[in-house]
């Protein structure tokens, strides 16, 4: 594992992105690494800015501010305008194309289109699991994740829906398209 790795997830209020945070930070936690988390939103409840950030290391984290993130989960065109910018190469974003219509291909990341609300709609009838199908993407895509502690994770923060979280977290990380 690198030193730390800097995890951004941002959208907007309603989706769920501290939710996000929280699953990944309790995850860390659970595997024994020094986790932060920070998040911001504006003053709106539902529709505003909001950003979670997560750090995860081995060793004691001197910041929890993500400057250069390791990965970037998109949920709005604003916030991938916003942040697109700070990942370096050899980062990725995660976008949903639901949200994110115009993607800046100059970018030195890589960039993984992830239908998440599409396929919550299709597998569920309900735009409802889409965050659930981005934390089984990525379980998949950041190595230091473990799958089975995310899982739980997100059983143990969402205490509704289990087997719909649990099928929709398998769909994500199982995901190829």
């Amino acid at each position: 594992m690198k030193e730390r790795i800097e995890i951004v997830a941002s959208g907007f209020g309603g989706q769920g992105v501290v939710r996000l945070g929280q699953i990944i930070g309790e995850t860390g936690v659970r595997q024994g690494l020094h986790v932060t988390m920070l998040k911001s939103h504006g003053t709106e409840m539902r529709g505003g800015y909001v950003r979670s950030q997560v750090v995860l290391s081995e060793e004691i984290i001197d910041s929890p501010m993500c400057e250069s993130p390791d990965y970037f989960i998109a949920l709005s065109s604003a916030a991938y305008e916003r942040f697109k910018d700070t990942v370096p190469e050899g980062g990725l974003i995660l976008y949903d194309p639901a949200f994110v219509e115009k993607i800046d291909e100059a970018l030195p990341c890589r960039q993984e289109r992830f239908p998440a609300k599409e396929l919550s709609v299709e597998h569920f009838e309900n735009p409802l699991f889409a965050n659930s199908l981005v934390l089984g993407r990525v379980a998949r895509l950041v190595d230091v994740l473990d799958k089975e502690e995310m899982l739980e994770s997100l059983l143990e923060v969402i205490p509704k829906f289990h087997d719909r979280n649990r099928e929709a977290f398998r769909l994500g990380y199982e995901y190829g398209g």
